[in-house]
């Protein structure tokens, strides 16, 4: 298979802002969070629920995230969909708490924002 350099760029570009998403100083700050999230972003997490932005940031400015609940990732796998989409899936620990993850990843004139996201716990 030819990885095309852009593709390549595209992928490096979504790992990295999923990993700031995963950094525990970056989850309880709303405002990074915000220049993370697409306005249109959705996701279902881990318990069923659905969530949007506002929810999410809501969430994230009641200081529900700990700083020192670090998340460790393994199996992460990446492919772009299509121009200026990337999806992304992987294991996530946090704390002996594991979930699979899958992230869509799509380029907009501010940057790469995620659109949506989906945990479902696994053992």
């Amino acid at each position: 298979m030819v990885v095309d350099e852009s593709d390549e760029r595209a992928v490096q570009a979504a790992v990295a802002a999923e990993t700031r998403l995963l950094d525990p100083g970056v989850r309880a700050s709303p405002e990074l969070v915000s220049a993370l999230l697409d306005p249109d972003f959705t996701e279902i997490g881990a318990s069923g629920r659905r969530w949007d932005a506002t929810s999410i940031l809501t969430v994230t400015s009641a200081g529900s995230v700990l700083p020192e609940s670090p998340v460790e990732v393994s199996e992460l796998a990446a492919a772009v969909l299509a121009p200026g989409i990337v999806h992304l899936t992987y294991l996530a620990d946090n704390g002996g708490r594991c979930v699979r993850r899958s992230s869509l990843w799509r380029l907009t004139v501010t940057g790469w924002r995620l659109y949506f996201h989906q945990g479902t716990p696994t053992s």
